[in-house]
């Protein structure tokens, strides 16, 4: 198997590098490097650019704004995007619920949706887990019963990431109590607005404000806000968790705060000496450095893979690089507070949501711990690596 880079591929990492360079604020740059949270009009104004520019949604069909790209030129896209510290388009609407839309929703749905979700004129998140209903989603409680032309939908959803921000929610409901649990699932949108929804936040261990739990007291749905057909929403669901595991490795951005780490441990005085010189840290940025290099050629192997086949087969070796993707994220974050040493103690919230531009200490320093604990989650995200391991048992190793 060939893993080299064309001289079309190549000629196209220089495009987006000079895009990239050129078109991203320094401003949201600047944020991005010192792992602030950015605001909503930050991220709008992001996707604006992306969207103008005809990358919004690499991977959607070209017929729905998508660039017709294989999977090599994606993972040009989003390596170089991690190399210049953009953040990702919101993966709410153009890595989720937009290729479900592009592929089972109606033609007015796309007409409604799909030009909004593009340039972020409406900001979707996601109803999936459940008190009692996370890896085990099947299960899910959260009922939507038909009445005429709407859906009646009581119920509670957890961890509803970007509920408080979002304008819609994609979320699943069960409409059928009396088949086995996949079969009885339906996919709807929610406008938040609706009378009835209630979002109340949960504080997670970083202490911010990312994730909620929302309540659905007899909220009147649409039944044209059904995506697809009826109790088929569990089908739809895992081809959107299919979507939202591609590019979850982050190479990219592991290889980025690498780079960061070692520019900021050469400053850093550790009995007096360069950290940068401490055995034990060069033995630990050495074993990081070691295990992204093999985890970038695995993925190396699996884009090629999808090229071949023409990006039509899900391949299950993504979930091995989920979890060492993961596993590598969470390790640049504990580095990171490392090198912060004294100065990553300190909680400082207005800084970390970009509210002041004061630090206690080295910029740099001031959101490392709230990155570290929010950094615990990555495993979970996209389906939990106790699941990925599973899949990656049955599927890839045949056990």
């Amino acid at each position: 198997m060939d893993l080299r880079f064309t001289s079309e591929d190549i000629a196209f990492r220089n495009e987006a590098r000079s895009f990239f360079e050129s078109n991203l604020p320094p401003h949201i740059r600047r944020k991005q490097i010192l792992g602030q949270r950015l605001p909503k009009e930050d991220v709008v104004a992001w996707q604006r650019i992306l969207n103008k520019k005809g990358w919004a949604c690499p991977m959607w069909p070209t017929e729905y704004g998508g660039t017709g790209w294989d999977a090599v030129r994606y993972y040009i896209f989003k390596e170089e995007s991690c190399r210049a510290y953009a953040p990702d388009p919101l993966s709410h609407n153009i890595q989720q619920t937009g290729p479900v839309i592009c592929a089972y929703g109606t033609d007015e749905q796309k007409a409604f949706f799909l030009p909004k979700l593009r340039n972020l004129d409406i900001w979707f998140c996601q109803g999936f887990s459940e008190p009692g209903s996370g890896s085990d989603l099947a299960s899910l409680k959260t009922r939507a019963v038909r009445d005429g032309d709407d859906y009646i939908v009581n119920g509670q959803k957890l961890w509803t990431t970007n509920g408080h921000r979002a304008d819609w929610m994609y979320c699943l409901v069960r409409t059928d109590t009396g088949v086995k649990k996949q079969a009885g699932i339906s996919y709807l949108l929610i406008d938040m607005k609706t009378p009835g929804v209630q979002v109340r936040p949960v504080v997670t261990l970083d202490g911010d404000h990312h994730t909620n739990e929302t309540f659905f007291d007899n909220v009147r749905v649409p039944a044209r806000n059904l995506i697809g057909e009826e109790n088929k929403g569990w089908g739809y669901a895992k081809f959107l968790l299919g979507n939202e595991r591609a590019g979850i490795a982050k190479v990219g951005l592991s290889k980025a705060r690498i780079s960061l780490i070692k520019a900021l441990a050469q400053r850093m005085q550790v009995e007096g000496a360069p950290l940068s010189e401490n055995r034990r840290f060069r033995e630990k940025l050495a074993l990081i450095e070691t295990e992204l290099q093999a985890l970038e050629m695995t993925n190396m192997v699996v884009v090629a893979g999808m090229k071949k086949s023409g990006g039509n087969r899900q391949d299950p070796r993504t979930s091995v690089l989920k979890i060492k993707g993961s596993e590598l994220q969470q390790a640049t974050t504990e580095l990171m507070l490392e090198v912060g040493g004294p100065h990553s103690m300190a909680h400082q919230h207005e800084f970390l949501e970009a509210l002041t531009d004061n630090a206690i200490g080295p910029d740099w320093a001031g959101t490392a711990a709230p990155n570290y604990f929010f950094g615990r989650a990555v495993s979970i995200f996209g389906g939990s690596n106790e699941i990925q391991h599973n899949i990656v048992a049955k599927a890839v190793l045949g056990l």
